[in-house]
């Protein structure tokens, strides 16, 4: 595991201490909660491969633990002795921010159970000063939202190593059969030249040439592309800076099988050479053409590396 990046994250109760572990799993870190800090040195024997997947380790720890600020330091410090490099992220608020968050949320916090609540929080800072003290990254999350903190935490991981990109998905699908659920974008392309209507293009989909042509060779739907394009080229890298794990772009037409699929596989050829984790998946592709929707075939799995 000494290959690996290594994180505690610790702090005030309250914080969002759960917010920031769930961005560095959504990037690829492997999480564990309330892990006892004297079990640390047996959990980092276990062997990893240096093929893994798995991008860093990271453990939340904090006054819930009996004495876990009076342990911390000896433990940590014999890590460091065996080579183990540890960061600490510790995140904090203002007293009356954290008062807010735990009469909203009607949690109880660990130091108060026979205090008040104001006690409590000002005794855990109290025994928590020292880690704060030591720690590596100090983040003040008063002001912060969720996807602030993450877009946060996610700057201190890629400090100490490249984590996995977002997962870009491209879809077309017919209206006629329903929106994707998954779907963060939908492009309505309607409006274009219908295939359907022609003849001899009629049986063929929009992964052949021909119906390309006749889809995006019109001035409009060149022009569709193009603009279309332009705004992926804006919005993924804001997506992917802002902490989002997955975008699926979907692609619609009336039925799914000649203009949405012509249109999803130029997009995805465009994000493909430019991003490096796009798929590809055709929904309603296969789907009969039965006007009632009865008798529809299953969708074949579409997606493509």
């Amino acid at each position: 595991m000494k290959h690996l990046p290594f994180f505690i994250v610790t702090g005030l109760s309250g914080s969002g201490k759960s917010v920031a572990a769930a961005a560095l799993e959504d990037a690829g870190f492997f999480c564990v909660e309330n892990l006892p800090v004297d079990l640390l040195p047996k959990f980092l024997e276990l062997p990893v491969s240096r093929d893994s997947e798995i991008a860093g380790f990271a453990f939340v720890m904090d006054a819930r633990e009996k004495g876990f600020a009076g342990r911390q330091e000896s433990v940590l410090a014999r890590l460091r002795e065996q080579g183990v490099h540890c960061e600490i992220i510790f995140l904090e608020a203002e007293e009356a921010v954290l008062v807010k968050r735990f009469s909203e949320t009607r949690r109880r916090h660990p130091l108060a159970r026979d205090r008040e609540l104001v006690a409590g929080i000002r005794l855990e800072a109290e025994q928590m000063r020292p880690i704060r003290a030591a720690a590596d990254h100090v983040v003040d999350t008063s002001s912060l939202t969720a996807h602030e903190l993450k877009a946060r935490i996610l700057e201190i991981a890629r400090s100490r190593r490249a984590i996995a990109p977002m997962d870009v998905q491209v879809l077309s699908f017919g209206f006629k059969y329903g929106l994707p659920l998954e779907a963060d974008l939908v492009l309505d392309v309607r409006f274009l030249a219908n295939p359907h209507f022609v003849p001899e293009l009629q049986p063929l989909d929009g992964e052949h040439e021909r119906i390309q042509a006749f889809v995006l060779g019109s001035p409009e739907g060149a022009e569709f592309l193009e603009k279309t394009r332009a705004l992926l080229d804006f919005l993924v890298p804001r997506y992917a800076r802002e902490g989002k794990s997955r975008l699926t772009v979907a692609v619609g037409c009336t039925g799914g099988r000649h203009r949405s699929v012509a249109v999803a596989r130029r997009l995805y050829e465009h994000l493909a050479a430019r991003h490096p984790a796009v798929r590809l998946v055709h929904r309603d592709v296969e789907r009969t053409a039965d006007p009632a929707g009865e008798g529809r075939r299953p969708p074949r799995n579409g997606w493509q590396p």
